[in-house]
């Protein structure tokens, strides 16, 4: 059997107030595609299908549209769609009886049956192969909360532990249900021990003081756990059937340098063969100039050296400018942007640092009551001092001076 693992899609996220749509219906399109050249016979998608649990008409749009084409295009495909984080579960469990004419299985919630115990059944779901007959059994775990959990009456942490006992009574009922020659296989939306995250792009998750899981949590009958969550695509420790697949898209600046990807799960019976990266094409580049922070006159030749074609706005690439300063720089966005003009791309970020530091965080740390005794110019002073390693400009305070009076006068 052969399965397609993805996660993070994150429709309708902007990357400062751009829209993405455009990347986003690349993605789907070449998916569509992959789908077929591969010969899949299920999609797993492991949450954070939206960016976030209200999306836009054309974000659910989008969503729907590729499901009807990925079953029109792979009649036999099977498509198992759990809850991230950034979801609302019950906007992904509202469409699933129409959905599952589609060949598509949807996970929201964790239901109880009437007397309060989890409904295992509904969290567990077989897998078929291009012949239709079943192959694998998919633990279909959405992001969990702590009232999602069976509570445990053990010492240690309450939601880890019931986290653990969640997936070892699906585990325990898929077994009941596979036939020799099947395979079980694992979805969650989680933070992994060992598990490395992105900067700027991902929502923490810690809940009661728990954020990352053991390995353990999934039992050695399982061929294969398919990860949502982080959006670097890896393994975890050693364990080489526990992977996340990786957003398919860079959801920051941070994500430039590393290629994003689906993952190709090939599966010989009950046991995991081999795991493949397909990678995706990247349809709009991000940049980052200069590749490391430079003094203002540097940065601004790199950028009036940049040479792009002319292409339709959502299609330029976003731009990450870096600089280096010693000393406020009050006309900042206008020179760079001066610098831009005509080079068709799109001014998303400007990160700016300082050439010098003061004493550091602890010489400007003080306390709330230490914060209260202190007038506005001063903290002014020490956070210029901090930053930029020296006294204030007169003319700096001066402004203040003349914004604090006319507050004053209101």
């Amino acid at each position: 059997m052969r399965l397609l693992h993805t996660s993070d899609w994150h429709l309708g996220q902007s990357l400062h107030n751009f829209d993405r749509h455009y990347e986003h219906q690349c993605f789907l399109d070449w998916l569509l595609e992959t789908i077929v050249a591969e010969q899949a016979d299920a999609l797993l998608i492991a949450g954070d299908v939206f960016d976030n649990a209200n999306p836009s008409a054309a974000s659910q749009r989008q969503l729907y549209r590729f499901l009807r084409q990925a079953r029109a295009a792979a009649p036999g495909l099977d498509i198992m769609l759990v809850a991230g984080n950034h979801d609302s579960p019950g906007r992904i469990d509202a469409p699933g009886p129409l959905l599952e004419e589609l060949g598509t299985r949807v996970v929201g919630n964790v239901e109880r049956t009437a007397d309060g115990a989890i409904d295992v059944a509904r969290l567990v779901h077989p897998l078929t192969n291009r012949d239709g007959a079943v192959a694998a059994w998919c633990l279909a775990v959405p992001f969990l909360r702590p009232s999602d959990v069976p509570r445990v009456e053990e010492g240690g942490d309450a939601y880890l532990a019931g986290i653990a006992e969640l997936y070892r009574q699906t585990l325990a009922h898929a077994e009941t249900l596979r036939q020799p020659g099947q395979a079980i296989v694992a979805m969650g939306h989680c933070h992994m021990v060992d598990g490395q995250m992105s900067a700027d792009s991902e929502r923490r998750i810690v809940i009661g003081g728990t954020e990352m899981l053991p390995a353990g949590i999934f039992g050695p009958a399982i061929a294969y756990a398919a990860l949502g969550h982080l959006h670097l695509a890896q393994q975890i420790g050693r364990h080489a059937h526990i992977r996340y697949c990786g957003s398919p898209l860079p959801l920051s600046f941070s994500e430039v340098h590393y290629q994003h990807q689906v993952l190709r799960i090939d599966l010989d019976g009950p046991a995991l063969r081999e795991t493949v990266p397909v990678h995706v094409p990247r349809a709009v580049h991000l940049l980052r100039v200069p590749t490391r922070p430079a003094p203002l006159e540097q940065v601004l030749d790199e950028l009036e050296a940049l040479d792009f074609p002319l292409a339709p706005a959502y299609a330029q690439p976003y731009l990450e400018v870096r600089v280096r300063l010693d000393a406020p720089e009050p006309g900042l966005r206008a020179r760079i942007e001066a610098a831009l003009e005509g080079k068709h791309v799109r001014l998303a970020k400007i990160e700016t640092t300082s050439g010098q530091r003061g004493g550091g965080l602890e010489e400007a740390a003080v306390s709330l009551d230490q914060l209260a005794q202190l007038q506005p110019a001063e903290v002014f002073a020490r956070l210029y001092r901090q930053k930029f390693g020296g006294d204030a400009p007169d003319d700096q305070l001066s402004a203040l001076a003349e914004l604090l009076l006319e507050d004053a006068t209101r």
